[in-house]
């Protein structure tokens, strides 16, 4: 009886990569390095949160017109403190507002500034309210207050920032500050209570 035919099967060839395919994982390998480069500084030199307050506080040019138009001037002293011994703070767009009752009532933006390490910067705004129509109630809650002597007012900012050691520079991040309630009185009284903000970033 004759033996059955044998059969051979060659190897298969191993698979050459692409040349696409390596450069991707080239690549995907280089950015995993950098991303972990950037979480061990960032982890190394975590910032600490800024500190906001409200050192002061006045109105001037008061006047709430029988067709409830409102024209005022804010005038506030806001405290920026950077309290990281290693990082610096670059502000590249601020702007800050005013509410009263829900509604904002004026509104400026703020100069670039930058802050160094461990540094207090004051910033003097000036929030203007230039014949603002006054919705609903807030007519006689105004009244109300002007009687009273002080206003109950809510501060609000906002800035895109980003963080610097050294060469090093964090991608942009934003920052968000609410300073409420603020108590302001109307002249000729001049006191005002300092106000620590929420920060948020």
């Amino acid at each position: 009886m004759a033996n059955p035919p044998t059969t051979t099967t060659r190897p298969a060839a191993p698979r050459r990569s692409s040349p696409l395919r390596t450069i991707l994982i080239v690549l995907a390998i280089l950015l995993l390095i950098i991303g972990l480069i950037i979480l061990i500084i960032w982890l190394a030199f975590k910032p600490k949160h800024l500190v906001y307050s409200i050192e002061s506080g006045s109105i001037r040019e008061y006047n709430l017109s029988d067709t409830k138009h409102l024209n005022t001037t804010f005038n506030f002293v806001i405290r920026a403190y950077n309290p990281n011994p290693k990082l610096s703070v670059y502000y590249d767009k601020v702007e800050a507002w005013v509410s009263y009752d829900r509604q904002k009532v004026a509104y400026t933006p703020v100069g670039p500034f930058s802050q160094p390490r461990k540094n207090a910067t004051d910033l003097a705004v000036n929030l203007v309210a230039r014949d603002v129509v006054l919705t609903g109630d807030m007519v006689r809650k105004l009244k109300r207050d002007r009687t009273g002597g002080a206003v109950e007012l809510d501060v609000q900012m906002k800035a895109r920032i980003k963080f610097k050691m050294g060469k090093w520079k964090s991608g942009h991040r934003t920052l968000k500050v609410k300073c409420s309630p603020v108590f302001v009185r109307f002249p000729p009284y001049k006191s005002f209570e300092r106000k620590i903000c929420d920060v948020h970033t």
